[in-house]
């Protein structure tokens, strides 16, 4: 996993050691020669909370390296800082400690002045009381605050955005390191080279709505006597370098802020060994918008699936794809999964995801649209943060990997069906899809394809099953009495759904006699087109109608309930031809 990281880091050319992305939200303008100009807000200034404009490889110490000079030092970030150490901009008068990380910012513009002597004259103009006033009185007009971060701009150009000063701040930073003598040489665990490692490793920063601490999280820390071995302190327990601790976490909070999707709470990034243009990305087919599945997710993962097999796209046919999905526990990343695969294999994927969840629309007339990822998982639960993350990571495992449905899924549809039903509430697809899915994966991966094949997406009326045919006989006895007496309030549905669910036996036989009484009162053609509908349902039953029923069974009972309504609803015209020629009798 971090090796892979890493390899994304080099190809994506993220900032190594020293360097990081940081956003600015004001410029201080300087001439070439460093008269002071103006103050300008940058970044997106339309914002009520402009952010600032990002800076991808800009200068960065570590909080080790800030507090690790001597007493009369107070280190501060180069370019880019708060407004208070670059302008002395406070409310009141500024402490020592701002004075003295002022200093340091003009230090650091002058050590680089060789390279880049504008800076040296802006430099000169920030030591001089007269212009610090007129950017102070500037910021405040403004509404800028003293904690927000500001940069310089000499002429046209951002300093922070050039790559002249890179050599300069790399030796700059090699020079705060004090020589270790004893230091002793480990084999880098991503590289394999023999590196001195990193004592610490950089935060990965994102996680904070999904449980992380706001000022980043640890993806590798040994802070507990039980997480170190062999005597070996801090992250001496998983040997890198500094350099390729750095590779690592730049990659993952690249990955969080560019190409991620929150999945209830947790977080997931993929990304792929060689680039894929955008429209050919299989996962927002999975779980994008309602916009990005109008474009037809499933034609087109199929047309590119066989733009593989043909041999159209050998792009991506010899590609792969890495997923990972993340929480934050306090100051520590958990990693909940890491998935990866061919390219070719996760088309394959999300292509049987959706043909699994398929199922006749409710209205009848062809399938309803493929449901994405989370409204399968609102469809076991009540409200969607009521889904937890385990859950949701092994059903993104079953989408993406091909693994089986997990039982709970099933359970959890199931008992929201069940509500569903008695409550009259109108059918939800994702529910009755993931009940079809459950058995058609299942079955699939048992090789049980007999019953892989008979659970279609729409009514089968030589279904295996006879709870299947349970669930269908409970639907055509709620459609008589709908038919006979009308809207009678609490029919049979919601009177004996529950009971017939679980023990059809002691149900079905009675509400069966009861429908003696709703025949009579239809016209005799209708009354025999239900006759005879029932009839066909008792006559795959048999005399065996089983006794109870296992929660899978309910789940078919549930199937077969769901599938004979719709197609009730899609026979409307043929019982009222059938109530038509009664008439004409």
């Amino acid at each position: 996993m971090l090796k892979h990281l890493v390899d994304y880091a080099e190809k994506q050319r993220l900032p190594g050691p020293g360097f990081g992305p940081k956003a600015a939200r004001w410029a201080i303008c300087f001439s070439e020669d460093g008269r002071f100009l103006s103050v300008i807000e940058i970044g997106d200034v339309e914002s009520k909370r402009n952010p600032g404009r990002e800076f991808m490889w800009a200068p960065d110490l570590s909080q080790s390296e800030l507090v690790s000079g001597p007493a009369d030092e107070k280190r501060c970030h180069f370019l880019i800082e708060s407004a208070d150490v670059v302008a002395l901009h406070v409310r009141d008068e500024p402490d020592e400690r701002v004075l003295m990380k002022h200093d340091y910012f003009l230090r650091l513009l002058r050590g680089v002045s060789e390279i880049m002597p504008e800076l040296a004259a802006v430099a000169d103009a920030l030591a001089d009381s007269d212009t610090l006033a007129q950017v102070r009185e500037q910021l405040g007009e403004q509404g800028a605050r003293d904690t927000d971060k500001v940069t310089i701009r000499c002429g046209d150009s951002f300093p922070v955005a050039e790559d002249r000063w890179h050599a300069w701040w790399r030796q700059f930073r090699a020079s705060l390191a004090s020589e270790d003598e004893d230091a002793v040489f480990f084999c880098d665990l991503i590289t394999g080279d023999a590196v001195v490692p990193a004592a610490t490793h950089p935060k990965i920063s994102g996680l904070a709505s999904v449980g992380g601490q706001p000022s980043g999280s640890s993806l590798v820390s040994f802070d507990k006597d039980a997480f170190t071995s062999y005597g070996l302190d801090q992250s001496a327990n998983c040997a890198v370098s500094e350099a390729t601790a750095t590779a690592y976490c730049s990659a993952l909070n690249h990955l969080l802020q560019h190409n991620s999707r929150r999945l209830g709470n947790m977080m997931l990034v993929h990304w792929f060994k060689e680039r894929v243009p955008a429209e050919d990305n299989p996962l927002p087919f999975l779980i994008g918008t309602d916009e990005e599945h109008e474009l037809n997710a499933q034609e087109r993962a199929r047309e590119l699936l066989e733009a593989i097999h043909t041999g159209e796209r050998p792009d991506l046919g010899q590609n792969y794809f890495y997923a990972m999905t993340m929480s934050g526990t306090g100051g520590r990343v958990m990693v909940r999964d890491w998935i990866e695969g061919q390219f070719e294999t996760l088309l394959a994927n999300v292509l049987m995801w959706f043909g699994d969840l398929e199922i006749v629309h409710r209205r009848g007339g062809g399938y309803a649209p493929p449901p994405k990822f989370m409204a399968v998982i609102g469809a076991t639960v009540r409200d969607l943060g009521d889904a937890p993350a385990p859950f949701i990571n092994s059903m993104l495992r079953s989408a993406l990997h091909g693994d089986p449905i997990p039982r709970a899924a099933m359970a959890k549809a199931l008992q929201r069906v069940r509500l569903d039903i008695i409550g009259d509430e109108t059918p939800n697809h994702a529910r009755m899809g993931l009940l079809r899915a459950y058995h058609v994966r299942n079955s699939r991966m048992r090789g049980d394809d007999v019953m892989s094949e008979a659970t279609t997406p729409y009514l089968n009326e030589q279904h295996p099953s006879a709870a299947y045919h349970c669930g269908r006989l409970m639907a055509m006895l709620a459609g008589l009495q709908r038919r006979a007496l009308g809207d009678v309030g609490a029919g049979v549905v919601q009177r004996y759904y529950a009971a017939a669910s679980t023990t059809p036996a002691l149900v079905l036989g009675r509400l069966t006699r009861t429908s003696q009484f709703h025949l009579n009162k239809l016209d005799p053609g209708l009354a025999h087109w239900y006759e005879s509908k029932i009839g066909e349902v008792y006559g795959r039953l048999g005399d065996d109608i089983p006794k109870t029923l296992t929660p899978e069974e309910q789940s078919l009972f549930a199937l077969g309930y769901y599938q004979q309504l719709v197609d009730l609803r899609t026979s409307k015209k043929t019982t009222e031809d059938a109530e038509g020629e009664s008439k004409d009798e």
